[in-house]
């Protein structure tokens, strides 16, 4: 039998939003085993003086407990 917990986090770029979700899930995989999946919940801009400054996406991020 396989059991799996979802966990939320956020992560910030200032490339672009693709960034943010490959930094979060690279960095998700450093602490968390077996990372399966994750979904992008969120997206939002961050904004200063009228332009754009950073990106930021927050993920349900699945991995698979341990046996």
């Amino acid at each position: 039998m396989t059991v799996a917990r979802v966990t939320e986090i956020s992560a910030t770029s200032t490339e672009s939003f693709d960034d943010a979700v490959r930094q979060g899930i690279e960095r998700a995989s450093k602490t968390l085993r077996n990372v399966t999946s994750a979904w992008v919940k969120d997206q939002n801009v961050m904004i200063d003086d009228g332009k754009v400054t950073s990106f930021k996406v927050n993920l349900s991020v699945t991995f698979l407990l341990d046996d």
